[in-house]
């Protein structure tokens, strides 16, 4: 039986061979994906884990607002990520590709725990291409960074984790339909809407501060 130690909720082979740093740092993450459904070598699957970790984990949180349940929700997402790498198609970003299954699991982490459940209903669908949004983005982008966390604290998960697509990740539209399984005019809509919720939430704030 091959020998294997668990580090970080990953088995790691003995026997393979270790990658170099350098060598890993060349290599774009559909290649480490390329090599490793070739090779079943778990040290690739760990330069994916040790390049996310902390992103995927970042993202949680900020999701979730439970350290614990983050930390947890990251590992469950990395094994569902090594379960389901097979069926990474290449026609997004990995990156993109792996936020889409982070979302989805925080999204489904709440709906158990029901909390902010209001926003999971989705009724957006109904709508026509024609989104007119009169939210300019540098209303967001232009936010105090404390006031700005602050903001995004208190709106539903699903309307901060969609601002944070579009502004902090800087996911097209495209992508953003991709991840979320909705429609180009849904897509927009939601973001609208977010952004009325972070600006009615950032007057309720801090409309009398100074």
């Amino acid at each position: 039986m091959t020998p294997q130690i668990i580090e970080n909720g990953l088995f790691i082979n003995l026997l393979n061979p270790v990658i170099s740093g350098a060598a890993s740092k060349a290599m774009t993450d559909e290649e480490v994906i390329e090599v490793y459904l070739a090779t079943q070598n778990a040290n690739y699957f760990n330069i994916l884990y040790e390049r996310y970790t902390a992103k995927v984990f970042g993202k949680c949180y900020s999701l979730l607002k439970n350290e614990a349940q983050a930390q947890d929700a990251a590992q469950e997402i990395f094994v569902k990520v090594l379960l389901s790498l097979s069926k990474f198609s290449g026609k997004s970003k990995f990156s993109t590709w792996l936020y889409s299954i982070t979302y989805n699991f925080c999204i489904d982490v709440i709906r158990k725990n029901k909390k902010n459940i209001g926003v999971l209903v989705d009724d957006i669908n109904a709508y026509g291409e024609v989104i007119i949004d009169e939210i300019e983005d540098s209303e967001l982008m232009e936010t105090n960074v404390i006031r700005l966390k602050a903001v995004l604290n208190k709106i539903p998960a699903g309307d901060k984790a969609i601002l944070l697509m579009k502004y902090q990740d800087e996911f097209s539209i495209k992508e953003i339909c991709g991840i979320l399984n909705k429609s180009e005019s849904a897509v927009k809509m939601k973001i609208k809407r977010a952004k009325e919720k972070f600006k009615k939430t950032y007057k309720e704030l801090y409309i009398d501060v100074a």
